[in-house]
């Protein structure tokens, strides 16, 4: 069956517009990690089976080591009391000088608990402490239904939207 898909890309261009929103809680951590594939692999099958993420599903580990060892590339996990929560990928873009947030999300159980607000404020502090002149990134009507709405309340400006058909397994 084909399906419409509502794709928005959305950006942030100066961090001084950042609607930050700190955790209550302060045990939550997030630690860039050294490069590892199969942490990358593990979020990205994990967080996103339940939106359709399959692009990367038939990549070798080889693609996957050569994906992650991208110099451009940083990956940061967010953790509580050394559990795994989530985490977000910086894909910096020295000719345009931007950040792409590749990808970002939470495991199932810590959906709904507010994390994600937080996780992307960090993000785009992240992603700004390069000195770049935006961060950008692109999220879909199969992404989680609040997805759109943390990063249009986090400060972010939707700057292209597009309507695409596709193949649904």
């Amino acid at each position: 069956m084909i399906i419409q898909v509502e794709r928005n890309f959305l950006e942030l261009k100066d961090l001084k517009n950042l609607k930050e929103k700190r955790s209550d809680e302060k045990s939550f951590v997030v630690k860039k990690i050294i490069p590892d594939f199969q942490l990358n692999k593990f979020f990205y099958k994990q967080v996103g089976k339940k939106y359709k993420w399959v692009d990367r599903l038939v990549w070798s580990d080889e693609r996957w080591i050569k994906y992650i060892s991208d110099k451009n590339l940083e990956t940061y996990v967010i953790s509580k009391s050394n559990e795994l929560v989530g985490f977000f990928e910086l894909l910096y873009n020295p000719e345009f000088n931007d950040t792409e947030i590749s990808y970002f999300g939470l495991l199932d159980e810590y959906i709904g608990k507010g994390i994600g607000s937080y996780a992307l404020s960090t993000a785009l502090k992240k992603a700004f402490s390069r000195n770049i002149k935006r961060v950008w990134l692109h999220t879909c009507t199969l992404d989680h239904p609040n997805a759109l709405k943390n990063y249009l309340a986090r400060g972010m400006t939707v700057f292209k939207r597009e309507s695409i058909k596709i193949l649904e397994n």
